[in-house]
Parts: C-alpha cells; sequence; structure tokens
C-alpha cells in the first residue's frame, strides 16, 4: 500500500509574514529583499501584487524595480520568520511526528498512520490549511501523494492556498507533461544539459534510457530518472530528528561590478568567513568548495573541487575559492554576484590524513583564534572583530552575510 505524503509549502512566506505587521502593503506590490539603493541582494518573497507585475523571486531587485518601478521593498528579518516557521511546523505535529523541514517555508508530513484520526491525505491537508490561516493568518499550498519528490511537484501545482492530488494513478496524466525543471534536483545547469539533449518533460526523462542518463550525468542521472519514474522511497525524518546539513553557503550581490583580482578576493573572504563561522558553529568541516559566478547578463555558473583536507577556517577558504577562481576565469569579466558554498561536509574531529609540509600546531591556533573572535561576535555582534582585509573597501564588504545564510538539509539536491 502507498504511504500519503504531504508537502506543505506556505505562500509567498517571508512576504506574507511582513504583511502581518504591514496591512497596509497587502494590496500594494512588495517584496522581501537587500538594499535596493546599494543594489545589493535579490527578491527573497514577493507578495501577489507583486507577482501580477512580473516580479520573480530570485532575480536582482533592479530588476523587479525596471517591471514594478512602485515596488516595496523591505529588508529580511530572519528572526522573526524563523519564530513563524516554528508555529506552522507545531500545528503540522498535531497529525504526525515525521515532519521534515525543506527550509523554513516548506514541510515534508508522513500522515499514513495518521488516516484512522484524521482521515484521508486530503482531508488533512485541508485541516491543516484552516488552521494555519486561522491561528497565523496566513496561506500554504499542499502536494498530497505517495512519495515526497511527487508530493513536492503537488504543492507546487496550483498556488496560492491550493491542494493538488497526485496519486500513481495520475503520474503519466499530470506529472509527465511538466516541464522537466520542476522536477526535484534539477536546477538550471542540468535544466540546460537536458534541453540540448531533447528532453524538456518530465515524461520524456521518465522514458529516456537510464544508461544513457549515466552517461551524460553519473549517479545524478540515475536518481533524475527514477525521481521522473516516482521511485523515491526515502522516509520523512521525524519532528525532533537532526538533519545532516549537506552543504552551508553565502552569496552576494555587490554595489558595482567586480572587475579585479582584488575586489574578487575581497568578496570571497566576506563570504568565507561567514561560511567558515557557521561550519565551527554546525561542528563541521568541508571537504569540498564550490564558488558561483554571475555576470551583467545575469548568466550563472558554478565550479567546484576537493579541498586537500578537511577544513573550518576562514583563511583556508577563502585560499580554495582563489585558487578555484584562477582556474576558471575567462578575461576580461565583470560579476554582479559571486558565491561560496561548502560542500560534502563531516564532522569535525575525523581523522584524516596529514599533509606534507603541514603545521599541525600553528593549524590547531588558527582554529582556536577564530573559535574566539566567533565567542566574542556571538556576545558583542559581528562587526566587533572583522579581517583587516575586508577594512579597505567597505562599500563591498560592509555587508553581514552571517544574517543571510543558506543551510541545505541533507533531502537538499542542488
Amino acid at each position: 500500500m502507498d504511504r500519503v505524503i504531504l508537502h506543505c509549502d506556505c505562500d509567498c512566506f517571508y512576504a506574507s509574514v511582513e504583511m502581518l505587521y504591514h496591512p497596509e502593503y497587502r494590496h500594494r506590490p512588495m517584496a522581501v529583499g537587500g538594499d535596493p539603493t546599494r543594489r545589493h541582494g535579490i527578491v527573497l518573497a514577493k507578495n501577489q501584487a507583486a507577482k501580477m507585475q512580473g516580479v520573480k523571486t530570485g532575480e536582482a531587485l533592479w530588476q523587479a524595480q525596471q517591471k514594478c518601478p512602485d515596488i516595496i521593498f523591505l529588508p529580511p528579518r530572519f528572526p522573526l520568520y524563523q519564530q513563524h516557521s516554528a508555529a506552522v511546523r507545531e500545528i503540522f505535529s498535531r497529525y504526525t511526528d515525521q515532519v521534515e523541514a525543506f527550509g523554513l517555508d516548506e514541510c515534508w508530513l508522513d500522515v499514513t498512520g495518521s488516516r484512522r484520526l484524521f482521515g484521508d491525505g486530503e482531508t488533512i491537508a485541508r485541516r491543516i490549511q484552516k488552521e494555519v490561516r486561522e491561528e497565523l493568518g496566513i496561506t500554504l499550498s499542499v502536494g498530497v501523494s505517495f512519495n515526497k519528490t511527487i508530493s513536492k511537484l503537488g504543492s507546487d501545482y496550483r498556488k496560492p492556498n491550493g491542494i493538488t492530488l497526485l496519486p500513481r494513478s495520475a503520474l503519466a496524466e499530470l506529472v509527465w507533461p511538466l516541464p522537466v525543471e520542476r522536477l526535484l534536483m534539477v536546477g538550471p545547469a542540468t535544466t540546460a544539459l537536458l534541453k540540448r539533449k531533447g528532453i524538456r518533460t518530465i515524461g520524456q526523462l521518465a522514458n529516456a534510457n537510464p544508461s544513457v542518463l549515466k552517461n551524460w550525468m553519473g549517479k545524478r542521472g540515475e536518481l533524475l530518472y527514477a525521481y521522473a519514474n516516482g521511485w523515491d522511497n526515502s522516509p520523512v525524518a521525524r519532528f525532533d530528528e537532526l538533519q545532516l546539513v549537506k552543504s552551508i553557503g553565502n552569496s552576494t550581490t555587490t554595489c558595482r561590478d567586480l572587475t579585479n583580482r582584488e575586489e574578487i578576493s575581497q568578496v570571497f573572504l566576506l563570504l568565507a568567513d561567514s561560511v567558515a563561522r557557521r561550519l565551527r558553529k554546525q561542528g563541521l568541516e568541508a571537504k569540498q568548495i564550490c564558488i558561483s559566478l554571475r555576470d551583467t547578463e545575469l548568466h550563472t555558473i558554478t565550479h567546484q573541487m576537493p579541498l586537500s583536507r578537511p577544513t573550518c577556517l576562514s583563511g583556508e577558504l577563502h585560499h580554495g575559492a582563489l585558487e578555484l577562481f584562477e582556474q576558471v576565469k575567462e578575461e576580461p569579466y565583470a560579476y554582479r554576484s559571486i558565491g561560496i558554498t561548502a560542500q560534502n561536509l563531516c564532522h569535525q574531529g575525523e581523522p584524516g590524513q596529514l599533509l606534507l609540509g603541514e603545521d599541525p600546531v600553528r593549524r590547531k591556533k588558527q582554529k582556536a583564534l577564530e573559535t574566539a573572535v566567533d565567542d566574542l561576535r556571538r556576545r558583542f555582534g559581528s562587526q566587533l572583530v572583522r579581517w583587516g582585509g575586508l577594512l579597505t573597501d567597505l562599500s563591498l564588504t560592509g555587508g553581514n552575510p552571517s544574517e543571510e545564510h543558506t543551510i541545505h538539509p541533507a533531502a537538499f539536491h542542488p
């Protein structure tokens, strides 16, 4: 018998929370983002009025302003969103203890064992929608299906405040005609690759030769083939289960285009410092680094490489990012946004091989120093202690990316 999995996605979550505190913006175009006067940041969420004007999540603030000159931008308030996210999850927990977060605004629920108490999947979805709306003042859309991958497609099917049922029998009719980029784990680069190969829909992916997909994309190709065919047996984690973090990353849109190595280095140092700090907070180290580069034509490319050893040190992440940049840069260049992501994470202290010429005592002292700085920042503010290299041009490095971090759980596949 199939499981009953719900994917609940809070509609325009950050914007919806802000409208609770700013009801005057409910019918005016509004978005949550960075600072448009410094050309800093992207649209994190927008309300329906902004959506009707063509504003898209993820685009630069200046792009949104071109489409909608009267749009109102509000700075993100992540502690507030975390409070509301916890309140939503508390409502979910009334129906099952299998509640797995996928960011602040999305969760999977396994309600297979709850049907005798609360009714079928659709009934539970409607009850959850009603309670969230009445108690918290926001709406959510729900996909009801037999696994996590397909239920996530369902929550995007009918927005806002919609419920979509996608049983196994509806796979060919309702899922396969969808664009391939709608499938979990299919990002822009994978979409471009598949479209070059003539695969534009989930159905075409499902009916492709799995050996050919593996040849194109390795194990990822096999996994995407399974997802497209509805083969996903991954369990929904329990509410109090600590989820393994898969990657930690930061990116930033700068106040001007980055056109030389010195500017690139400064911004990479800012991002590396933030990423390293959160790695230490989580007790993790990175075995691989990934950089993202977005040019003035808004084309984004990513490159990654393994690090010589696992690290949670700012300087080593910074050096790795610069080394990778030197390998892939094409001059002349002008980058509008860059990012660093720590990948292939492991717990600190795991046994590793000592590198030739490495000074373990010096490295241990450096880690102790950065940990002490972490404590000072926690007690007295993030700007108390800064790298000297970040003080030469505060227009580029005056921000605080640690307040706008992204942490991906194990369920996330970039």
